[in-house]
């Protein structure tokens, strides 16, 4: 069976969130937040996201983004995944996913929610 397509639609705010494989740290030290924090600038630029803030723990990570183009968003996270995970693998001698699955996303439809977030 086919995955679902995300929604995502363009100018609508999301919030990502994507998480560590069984709860591991994805961010061991501060040149892992630096170079993701550039690939994420880098790739938010390629695919038209406007990125309005981040947080990046040490096990996973929230973005407030807004796709400015259809698929913008889908297009960004699997370029910087991709391109994360193998930095993160050399860097620290290891093989396999780094990530639980696909990132999770939600359409912020209220002020309040974008306040939250």
């Amino acid at each position: 069976m086919a995955r679902l397509q995300r929604i995502a639609p363009k100018d609508i705010p999301i919030h990502i969130i994507q998480r560590g494989n069984n709860r591991q740290v994805c961010f061991g030290s501060d040149a892992n937040h630096a170079a993701f924090a550039e690939w994420l600038k880098e790739y938010s630029q390629k695919y038209h996201v406007d990125v309005h803030a981040w947080v990046m723990m040490t096990n996973h990570v929230h973005l407030l983004c807004t796709p400015r183009k259809e698929n913008g968003i889908s297009q960004m996270m699997q370029d910087l995944g991709r391109r994360y995970v193998r930095y993160f693998n050399y860097e620290y001698k290891r093989t396999g996913t780094l990530w639980e699955g696909r990132y999770k996303s939600c359409l912020i439809q209220s002020d309040r929610y974008l306040l939250e977030i």
